[in-house]
């Protein structure tokens, strides 16, 4: 079993962003990029934050590096923006959701792809995910899970007013990564060292950081083919407590 919290947690983002989509769809266009600007900085200020948790900025810079070359050679960007096309066209008869939420909103970038990749991070990136997933797995306390789905839900809320349905599948991405470290969490809590969590902290923290630049509409980046980073990161640092 996923664990009790991971649950509690997926059903508050889903309930969080179907309530965001319906109240989205009523609020002006100009109050919806206002809203969008805000979210853009609060991106800002959640990645810079979470990047100071590394001890060793050279991690961070050798597993976006390493991380980058990864994405590329997958074409994870591609994938997932004709993910969310497709997406966007099967969900064409709900009218509301695709006349306020279009498909693409910069550089051929697909709404859904921007939704689910910031709210993906937003909720899965931090040592609360962490370490609240392994105490839900070896001793079912999911007190710490319970905390981070009320203030999820409250963001999933917010996202989705304005990037749309997307961020409802986030959920997934919730339930796949909490649950996997919750059945998992004797191997976890073994295998994953405190400076390991720390630099994966710090990497999903830039990749924020090129989030809320994209959602400020200062620059787009490929922030998908940089997600390997985040794998990368603890890789080095357990490569480098070896030697």
């Amino acid at each position: 079993m996923v664990g009790i919290g991971t649950v509690i947690n997926v059903i508050t983002v889903l309930v969080g962003g179907t309530l965001g989509i319906l109240l989205g769809a009523r609020l002006p266009k100009r109050m919806r990029e206002t809203i969008m600007h805000g979210l853009g900085l609060l991106t800002l200020v959640i990645g810079i934050h979470l990047s100071f948790e590394t001890d060793n900025i050279l991690i961070v810079l050798a597993s976006l590096l390493l991380g980058g070359v990864v994405g590329e050679l997958l074409h994870i960007e591609g994938g997932l923006n004709q993910l969310g096309r497709w997406l966007e066209r099967q969900a064409s008869g709900n009218s509301h959701l695709v006349d306020e939420h279009p498909a693409v909103v910069d550089d051929g970038v697909s709404r859904f792809s921007q939704a689910f990749l910031t709210a993906s991070l937003v909720f899965c990136v931090g040592p609360m995910t962490v370490l609240g997933s392994i105490q839900d797995g070896l001793s079912g306390d999911y007190t710490l899970l319970a905390v981070k789905a009320t203030l999820d839900g409250f963001a999933a809320l917010a996202f989705s007013s304005t990037l749309g349905p997307g961020v409802l599948f986030a959920a997934l991405t919730v339930l796949v990564y909490q649950g996997a470290l919750t059945l998992g969490a004797g191997w976890a809590s073994a295998m994953l060292t405190d400076p390991m969590i720390a630099e994966m902290t710090a990497a999903g923290g830039v990749l924020m950081l090129a989030l809320g630049m994209g959602l400020l509409q200062l620059k787009h980046m490929r922030v998908a083919n940089l997600l390997p980073a985040i794998v990368v990161a603890p890789a080095i640092v357990a490569v480098v407590a070896w030697f």
